[in-house]
């Protein structure tokens, strides 16, 4: 099957602040992908059975979509279509996402192709087409997630009208510091997460504090990172990930607190969501790669990033 592949993302700053039409950024992280294949095989067929599940949900939504080949469709599902993946599902790196990303890709009859130089509005109604297509997954999706597996670039989220492709600064493979992914072992149900947070955006001191600190200081990170400011972007982070655990405390594993609150004293490393939180994988910053990598010695790591 001649299928495109898509992968996974990153969502580096902007957990829960996109949700409020504020600042994100997001990156590709090619060490996970998937793709539509052909031929499930017997371990194949929970994915098999999803996918069948997702195109009855384009059915009833496509009077708001681009319109698809329902041909091409009918005949792969003949041929027993499914989502061949490795990118972890509940870990916040776009697993739907990616999916969304390569059903569009195969089947929408007027796609606007991801090679080009898009204009703002070419990347507007991507990015309206991949919220009501991933929506099925999450109950709502601003789209960011398949719009940056599909374009495979960084993207920089300033508001839910203004989205534009930005350059990450040069990574250096040799460097001491850097951005790394933790595993924490479980993975986490995004729409609950989103769900309580808008529950707690109901108290008036949580709502506060996400205007004047949290979105603040995601603003100030995005910024230091796009510019490689790599010793102000850790202090900065290291407000950002103070405030999380204050206010996000339901969001971050429970087993992994005492290890987020040492990284805070000792500055070795900063840890921050990765997504929406509550498993899935943490988002770590270091200055020291080594010796954070030591001192978590006992926890499943990638380096996604060098400075």
């Amino acid at each position: 099957m001649n299928s495109s592949i898509f992968s996974s993302k990153i969502l580096l700053f902007g957990e829960y602040s996109i949700v409020l039409n504020s600042i994100g950024f997001a990156i590709p992280y090619p060490l996970y992908e998937g793709r539509l294949n052909l031929k499930a095989a017997n371990e194949d067929k929970d994915s098999q059975k999803k996918i069948l599940e997702y195109i009855e949900y384009i059915k009833i939504k496509e009077k708001n979509l681009p319109g698809f080949d329902w041909l091409k469709i009918n005949k792969d599902v003949t041929n027993s279509l499914f989502f061949k993946s490795n990118i972890p599902q509940g870990y916040g790196l776009g697993s739907s996402g990616a999916l969304v990303a390569a059903f569009y890709d195969r089947y929408a009859k007027k796609k606007i192709y991801p090679n080009q130089k898009l204009t703002k509005n070419q990347l507007q109604k991507l990015k309206n087409i991949f919220s009501e297509m991933e929506s099925y997954f999450h109950g709502e999706s601003s789209g960011i997630d398949p719009l940056n597996c599909y374009l495979g670039l960084p993207v920089l989220i300033k508001s839910q009208n203004e989205i534009q492709i930005k350059k990450m600064p040069k990574e250096k493979k040799l460097g001491y510091g850097g951005i790394f992914i933790l595993d924490s072992g479980n993975s986490s149900d995004t729409s609950s997460m989103v769900s309580l947070f808008h529950k707690k955006m109901e108290d008036e001191n949580f709502n506060l504090m996400m205007k004047n600190q949290f979105i603040k200081y995601t603003k100030i990170c995005i910024n230091e990172f796009i510019s490689g400011n790599f010793n102000s972007l850790f202090h900065s982070t290291k407000i950002l990930s103070r405030i999380t655990l204050n206010n996000f405390q339901p969001m971050i594993p429970k087993n992994f607190i005492k290890l987020w609150m040492e990284g805070l004293r000792t500055n070795d490393y900063i840890f921050k969501l990765c997504g929406s939180g509550g498993g899935g994988f943490l988002l770590g910053l270091t200055l020291d790669l080594k010796k954070t990598f030591k001192i978590l010695k006992d926890h499943k790591k990638e380096v996604i990033y060098k400075f």
